[in-house]
């Protein structure tokens, strides 16, 4: 039997991960986050790579991404790759990620790619304003990722808005649900569940 793929997108910081938790925990869900997939970029400096762009699609590997993603959707087994954000490399290790009846796909870019867009039987988009979005990605950031606040700002200024409202955003059309990532999680994640109830009989009786 192939999963039922379901979508979180949104800005950095509108609480995609927090929603997909609360949804893998529901469903008993596999979490495909899109972060483990960033390009490796040990051929650069840790200077050159603090100052890469990792808010643009092309920061990821697109192809790899997708192509497990097909083999997920499959209802193959992958060995996903890891990735260190505080050195912005991958750590040569892979996971193992088995594919449940559903299966949660998060991340910036999760409604960007046509490809990927195709195999979501539930598409949300979680819609946060930037100030709230900032103030939680300082405190993240500085908390796991080792950062300064002046490093985090001047990366939010320069790469993090602009390519959201470039490409994360505007996909934000293709969501079937929006909400909003500062919300009561439960009443997200109702809405959600009503939306992958019809999908999934929908597909069952197909």
């Amino acid at each position: 039997m192939k999963p039922y793929f379901i979508g979180v997108a949104g800005p950095s910081c509108a609480g995609k991960s927090y929603l997909a938790e609360h949804l893998a925990e529901k469903l008993d869900a596999a979490l495909f986050h899109l972060d483990s997939y960033y390009r490796e970029l040990d051929h650069l400096s840790l200077v050159q790579r603090a100052h890469y762009n990792f808010d643009s699609p092309e920061a990821l590997d697109s192809n790899l991404l997708l192509d497990q993603a097909r083999l997920l959707f499959s209802g193959e087994t992958i060995a996903r790759p890891v990735y260190d954000f505080t050195t912005h490399t991958r750590t040569g290790e892979t996971r193992e990620l088995v594919p449940r009846p559903f299966v949660i796909v998060e991340g910036l870019f999760t409604l960007y790619w046509e490809d990927l867009r195709r195999m979501l039987g539930t598409k949300v988009f979680v819609d946060l304003g930037e100030d709230t979005c900032l103030e939680r990605r300082i405190e993240r950031d500085i908390r796991e990722r080792g950062r300064t606040r002046e490093s985090v700002l001047e990366q939010y200024a320069t790469t993090v808005a602009p390519m959201a409202r470039q490409y994360v955003y505007p996909a934000r059309v293709h969501a079937d649900i929006v909400v909003t990532g500062d919300d009561d999680i439960a009443r997200e994640v109702e809405s959600v569940l009503h939306h992958v109830q019809r999908g999934a009989r929908a597909v069952s009786s197909s």
